[in-house]
C-alpha cells in the first residue's frame, strides 16, 4: 500500500537511506531535519506516516511526538519513533508519547519496510464494518469514531483497532500474545509490554466517561471488554 511518509532524522546519510529505500518501494516521501521543519511541513500537508528520529537538535522527537497527538488534525497520523535508545523504559516512554511503534536503530530495511506496512494496515479500519455498542460505547469502524455515552473519544489507531477487537469480542479473556496476533496481525516485532501501554491509553481516554471500567485486566491472563463488574 503506497502511502506519503514524512522521515525526520537529523543524519543526512541516515535519511537519505531510509528515504531510497521507501521509494524503492513504491512510497511518497518528504522529510526534515528536525522537528520545527517538520511540523512546517506537517501543517501543510498531512502525511500517512511520520518517521520520527528520538534525538533531533531543538525540540526532540519525543516531544513533536506529544505535540501532534495533542493537535486534533494530527492526532491519528501514525508514528515510528527511530532511536538508538533500546531500553525497555525508553521504548515505553516512547509509546506512551504517542508513538504506534518503536525501531531500534540499528534497523535493517526491511524490518523498517515491515513496521511500515502493518502500522498502516492497522490504522486504515475496513470501511464495510458495522457499528459496534456496548455498555454505553458506541464504535463506528466506517467513520473512525467512538462514542461514551454519546460524546466523542478521541483514540489514536492502534487504540481504536485495540478496542474494536474487544468489543468485537466481549467478555472473553485476551492473553497478550492474542491481542497481537488479532489487533498488530503479522508484525512480528512487536514485543508484548506494547499491548500494556497501548490498553493504559486506551483507559486513560475512557476514564473521563468512567467507561474505563469495561476494559478489565484478569490476572495473569490478559484483558477483556465486559459490562459486568
Amino acid at each position: 500500500m503506497p502511502a506519503s511518509i514524512l522521515v525526520v532524522e537529523d543524519e543526512p546519510a541516515i535519511q537519505a537511506l531510509i528515504a531510497t529505500n521507501l521509494r524503492r518501494h513504491g512510497h511518497t516521501v518528504s522529510a526534515a531535519l528536525d522537528a520545527e521543519d517538520a511540523l512546517r511541513q506537517i501543517k501543510a500537508a498531512l502525511p500517512d506516516l511520520i518517521l520520527l528520529d528520538w534525538m533531533l537538535p531543538g525540540m526532540s522527537g519525543l516531544d513533536c511526538a506529544c505535540r501532534l497527538r495533542a493537535d486534533p488534525r494530527t492526532k491519528h497520523v501514525p508514528i515510528i519513533m527511530l532511536t538508538a535508545r533500546g531500553e525497555e523504559r525508553d521504548r515505553v516512554t516512547g509509546l506512551e508519547s504517542g508513538a504506534d511503534d518503536y525501531v531500534t536503530k540499528p534497523f535493517s530495511p526491511r524490518e523498517l519496510l515491515a513496521r511500515i506496512q502493518a502500522v498502516l494496515r492497522r490504522g486504515r479500519p475496513q470501511a464495510s464494518e458495522n457499528v459496534v455498542e456496548a455498555g454505553g460505547l458506541k464504535l463506528d469502524p466506517a467513520a473512525h469514531r467512538v462514542f461514551a455515552d454519546d460524546r466523542p473519544v478521541n483514540l489514536g489507531p492502534t487504540e481504536f483497532r485495540l478496542l474494536h477487537f474487544l468489543m468485537t469480542h466481549s467478555s472473553r479473556v485476551h492473553s497478550r500474545d492474542q491481542l497481537l496476533d488479532q489487533v498488530w496481525g503479522d508484525h512480528v516485532y512487536v514485543e508484548e509490554r506494547t499491548v500494556d501501554v497501548h490498553i493504559r491509553r486506551l483507559r486513560a481516554a475512557l476514564e473521563p466517561s468512567g467507561l474505563d471500567r469495561l476494559v478489565q485486566t484478569v490476572r495473569g491472563s490478559g484483558y477483556r471488554f465486559s459490562i459486568d463488574a
